[in-house]
């Protein structure tokens, strides 16, 4: 039987009191989990980076560039074939030199004491030599006579030829001394100038073909050798008598022409590329050997590319990469090869296609799967 209290008027007011705690203590429940939702969502959207947007530039292909070394056509580093002291010196860095030219002296007084030696046992050696000839002389005259035997004159025959033979032994040892001798005069091997004096009057001097030993090194400057290394994809586009321009830091604004003038036909592992000879002519004197040039091949192109701002490249332990924006919102690192810096734009051999969005000085700690916020703001190269 129900209760008819709950029915009193007291009792309907104590109803009404607790239904209206209820409904306080939900509403605020609902409010604070509502409150705590703002919160993650706010949370969340702070956490969130907010980043630029650029889109990589068509490159257009452009003639192959590349860097070179400039070297003498001929480069003779005078080394001392004899000991001893450099007696004189008769030119400086920069000469100009003829063929046979005398560049130095060395005095020599061990090879000087070593040459009168040999002269005198070879005068010594021919006094025996004709004493043994006047001796068989006479014997073969006895044995007409037959006042000697047959024996006996053979003998004073064979000794003669002993004689003769030590003359010509001392004779060439003579010969010897005297050749090595006459490189104690240094001489220009070719016409050229001399591009280094490494020794002064009174220097000990000794022989040996050491590098970094030499007294004087002599270039042929009239012509220049010019070095290149060729990417091996591009090794099929050079080929003999091709020309190409040349261009040096201290010459700005002046062109050379250069001309292939040999190919290596091997691939240098270290470099990648083959190494390709060309020639110049310098009779004006303004190339210098041993300089860094940059060689233009204006016949081979390079293939087409794309360019991103140097901002938009990370640098890491995994190699060059960029970070690409996709259509969810998400970031997908992207490794890249670097082919040349323009300055403002730096040209990639491999990397992103012209229709992807880049993230142009992406955040620290930016990584794969990330979801980032895109900058409202507007530009060239912006989305």
């Amino acid at each position: 039987m129900p209760d008819n209290r709950l029915f009193s008027p007291s009792g309907l007011v104590g109803l009404a009191g607790i239904l209206a705690v209820g409904t306080v203590v939900a509403a605020g429940l609902f409010s604070r989990r509502a409150q705590e939702q703002d919160l993650q969502g706010l949370s969340t959207a702070l956490a969130m980076p907010t980043v630029k947007v650029v889109q990589p530039q068509a490159v257009p292909a452009a003639a192959l560039e590349l860097p070179a070394r400039v070297e003498a056509w001929s480069r003779a580093p005078i080394h001392a074939r004899v000991g001893g002291y450099l007696k004189r010196w008769t030119v400086d860095i920069g000469a100009p030199v003829k063929a046979g030219q005398v560049l130095g002296e060395i005095e020599t007084p061990e090879l000087d004491q070593q040459l009168a030696q040999a002269r005198s046992e070879l005068s010594t050696a021919r006094s025996n030599e004709a004493l043994a000839a006047s001796t068989a002389q006479r014997w073969q005259s006895l044995l007409a006579s037959d006042s000697v035997s047959r024996q006996e004159v053979d003998e004073k025959a064979a000794d003669l030829a002993a004689k003769q033979s030590v003359v010509k032994a001392l004779q060439a040892n003579v010969d010897r001394v005297q050749a090595t001798k006459a490189y104690a005069t240094l001489v220009s091997p070719f016409e050229g100038v001399v591009t280094a004096r490494n020794t002064d009057v009174g220097a000990l001097v000794t022989p040996g073909g050491t590098p970094g030993q030499e007294l004087f090194v002599v270039s042929d400057l009239r012509r220049l050798r010019v070095y290149v290394n060729v990417p091996q994809r591009l090794v099929p586009t050079v080929r003999v008598n091709d020309e190409a321009e040349l261009r040096v830091p201290e010459r700005p604004g002046k062109v050379y022409h250069a001309r292939v003038d040999s190919l290596s036909q091997a691939i240098q592992p270290v470099s990648g590329g083959m190494l390709v000879q060309l020639r110049v002519d310098n009779l004006a004197g303004d190339l210098l050997p041993g300089s860094f040039a940059l060689l233009r091949f204006s016949k081979v192109l390079e293939p087409s590319r794309v360019g991103v701002p140097p901002g938009a490249l990370i640098y890491g332990k995994e190699g060059v990469r960029v970070a690409v924006l996709l259509a969810n919102g998400r970031v997908h690192l992207k490794t890249v090869t670097i082919a040349r810096d323009l300055g403002s734009l730096v040209e990639l051999r491999e990397g992103p296609s012209a229709d992807e969005r880049l993230i142009d000085s992406p955040p620290d700690g930016l990584a794969e799967g990330d979801i980032v916020r895109v900058a409202p703001v507007s530009g060239k190269g912006a989305t």
